[in-house]
């Protein structure tokens, strides 16, 4: 891991970002998502199509950074895809999937394509999808208008990741078998304006070893190859996202790791039948290190040891409350002063064994038991003072809730000179309800 995917924005920046815009306050930084895109990009480098799955980040001011350092837009609703669209996107830059799709967001789909402003590609989940596709479609698309369809195969693997992320296994309900794949692509093959143009498939989040994502785009390209053996434009394999962002001083494999399973994949397949287009649907390696919240201390107490209670929890970052997912977090200010800066690792931010951090578990407001963010090494804290949860980048906006009647926070981007630029202005009491 670089230094500068390991930097914390300047503590100036942080405490002026919670002194304009209060608590608690969604900050991302600049130059960290530059460092992560680049990886990112120097792993998959052109003529791959790479597109950012928005929900890892719905704020559009991050979509459109984020879509400026050469990502597009994978979306899976109609949601999203008018996040993307105010980020700057056209149409040609989206892709739409996911397995909630209604006959709403397939006929916006064709509606789209029947302008002339057609999606990159739409991507179906089942055989009922398939057929209600061509159902829609019929009135809408007439002889000149287009719209790519991708199918989603579930490559039914064992993956090295947590249940609840393992999309890619036998049993999850993300897309199909191959042959419901094969009867999927005969169905949209006869409807009017839709060509079946590929395979998507996704195997699942913060993957631990290569393994099942390899085993996942060996089956993909081998169904590719036999599909398109009959079908000369079925070309695209879209094999998804899924590399982990884990916490620093704990090993897994980066986007280039999984990028070196590529060729000799690829060297599998006889030339004629290998995919023309490859595509990638990053979303947590580009965003989640970039952000971080910044919260207020409101309670300090002993509960068996050192409790901290502060103003962001579960309507803010729920990750931890829905999997266990947890978060650094880092001490600003101690006693009103504000805390240098400190190497990283395992121990919530602060060097193990330094004099005045002690253990203290960090709850949130929220009026639930489970809004617990973790144990960490803290220094000394009092009402008022302020900390920073670390790598909030991904699914913290875009999972947010207002429970408890809690307005959703400011998001803000620290420039690379400093600078704050609002992204989103903090919502109001008034809108609730």
């Amino acid at each position: 891991m670089s230094r500068e995917l390991d930097r914390l924005p300047e503590i100036a920046a942080a405490l002026r970002a919670a002194a304009r815009f209060g608590t608690p306050v969604q900050v991302t930084d600049q130059a960290t998502l530059e460092a992560c895109a680049a990886a990112v990009r120097s792993a998959f480098p052109d003529p791959w199509l790479r597109a950012f799955s928005v929900k890892a980040n719905d704020v559009a001011a991050v979509v459109e950074r984020v879509a400026s350092l050469g990502f597009d837009a994978n979306v899976v609703s109609r949601g999203e895809w008018a996040v993307a669209s105010k980020a700057g996107l056209p149409n040609a830059r989206i892709t739409f999937e996911g397995v909630g799709k209604t006959d709403a967001d397939l006929a916006a789909a064709c509606d789209a394509a029947a302008r002339g402003e057609p999606l990159r590609w739409l991507a179906i989940e089942s055989l009922d999808e398939a057929e209600t596709l061509v159902d829609i479609s019929a009135p809408r698309l007439d002889g000149r208008a287009r719209l790519d369809v991708l199918f989603r195969l579930n490559p039914e693997v064992a993956l090295e990741t947590r249940h609840e992320l393992a999309v890619g296994a036998g049993t999850s309900k993300f897309g199909m078998t191959a042959d419901e794949l094969s009867a999927a692509v005969g169905v949209v093959s006869a409807g009017k304006g839709l060509v079946a143009r590929g395979i998507q498939l996704h195997v699942g989040s913060q993957l631990g070893a290569v393994d099942a994502w390899r085993d996942a785009v060996r089956r993909g390209l081998a169904l590719l190859a036999l599909v398109g053996g009959t079908r000369a434009r079925f070309d695209t394999l879209d094999v998804g996202g899924g590399f982990p962002v884990l916490p620093l001083g704990e090993t897994g494999p980066d986007a280039e790791r999984f990028a070196r399973e590529l060729p000799p994949l690829l060297e599998a397949i006889p030339a004629d039948r290998r995919p023309r287009r490859l595509a990638i649907e990053p979303g947590r390696a580009l965003v989640a290190r970039a952000g971080f919240l910044v919260a207020r201390v409101l309670h300090v107490r002993d509960r068996a040891g050192r409790q901290l209670v502060i103003d962001a929890g579960m309507t803010e970052l729920i990750r931890p409350a829905l999997y266990d997912a947890w978060h650094e977090i880092t001490a600003l200010t101690s006693l009103g002063v504000a805390v240098e800066p400190r190497p990283r690792g395992r121990s919530g931010g602060s060097p193990i064994g330094e004099p005045g951090f002690e253990p203290a578990r960090v709850e949130g407001p929220v009026c639930e038991s489970t809004d617990h963010l973790g144990d960490h090494l803290l220094p000394p804290l009092r009402r008022g003072d302020l900390v920073a949860i670390r790598d909030a980048g991904a699914y913290s906006a875009s999972l947010a809730s207002t429970y408890n009647g809690r307005p959703r926070p400011a998001q803000v981007i620290v420039e690379r000179d400093g600078r704050l630029t609002l992204a989103r202005r903090r919502g109001t009491i008034a809108a609730l309800g």
